[in-house]
């Protein structure tokens, strides 16, 4: 069992930068591939971005350039680091952590293996 748990959501304005934490439990932590997802009001969820166990990463169209996604294996801790934040990425952002590799678009079909529980970033105008 994994548990997961988010930090560093706030309030921002846009123009301006957050780095989020995902903090697991449990000594397996480097063996997964890790994900953020969010979740904007009204809207499907989206996965932003994706880290595999060798620190690959992929990431949504529409967050490329502006976010960053890395890991730390030694602090079982993945990390998503975004700047330029425009009002839309206000969500509540999650992460998740899964054995396989699936780059975005995820269908919102496929099931992770472990959530966290999200924290939320609002990015003012």
């Amino acid at each position: 069992q994994v548990q997961l748990v988010e930090s560093g959501g706030g309030l921002v304005q846009a123009g301006g930068s957050l780095r989020l934490s995902c903090a697991a439990s449990g000594r397996t932590f480097s063996s997964y591939v890790m994900y953020w997802f969010r979740q904007a009001p009204g809207k499907e969820r989206e996965c932003v971005a994706v880290i595999s166990r060798s620190a690959g990463t992929s990431y949504a169209g529409s967050v490329k350039g502006r976010f960053t996604i890395s890991r730390d294996n030694a602090k079982n801790t993945v990390y998503l680091q975004m700047i330029s934040l425009k009002p839309e990425d206000t969500a509540v952002y999650s992460c998740a952590a899964d054995d396989s590799v699936v780059v975005p678009p995820i269908p919102n079909s496929y099931g992770m293996r472990y959530w966290g529980k999200g924290t939320l970033v609002t990015v003012s105008s």
